[in-house]
């Protein structure tokens, strides 16, 4: 609960996907992710706001043209991220996973060298 609203969490299109193809592997660096992962999720529950904020200008515009208007980073062990997006009505939030990638990945989607 957070500010009296329930907070759901969902992992959607290639958060979904990578989330399960991490759940396939059975080496160390993948089982570190994924309980880092499951950290983060109850902390995101008490706490929807607790990853970084994206500023607007820098939200990849593959993202944009998703419809996101607010995202926002946590780092996960092994130097990979979780972006996700925040909605909501006045019963519940709704946190959707958008991403789950390692620091390569991360810095192509930003545009990072």
């Amino acid at each position: 609960m957070y500010l009296g609203k329930e907070v759901r969490i969902f992992l959607k299109g290639q958060a979904k996907d990578d989330y399960l193809e991490l759940k396939k592997r059975n080496d160390k660096e993948s089982k570190s992710i994924l309980n880092s992962i499951e950290r983060i999720k109850e902390i995101l529950k008490d706490n929807p706001q607790f990853g970084d904020p994206v500023a607007k200008k820098l939200i990849p515009r593959s993202l944009i043209d998703l419809g996101i208007q607010n995202l926002y980073r946590v780092e996960l062990s092994n130097y990979w991220r979780m972006l996700y997006t925040l909605e909501g009505n006045k019963v519940e939030i709704f946190l959707f996973v958008l991403k789950i990638v390692d620091h390569k990945d991360y810095d192509k989607l930003f545009g990072y060298k």
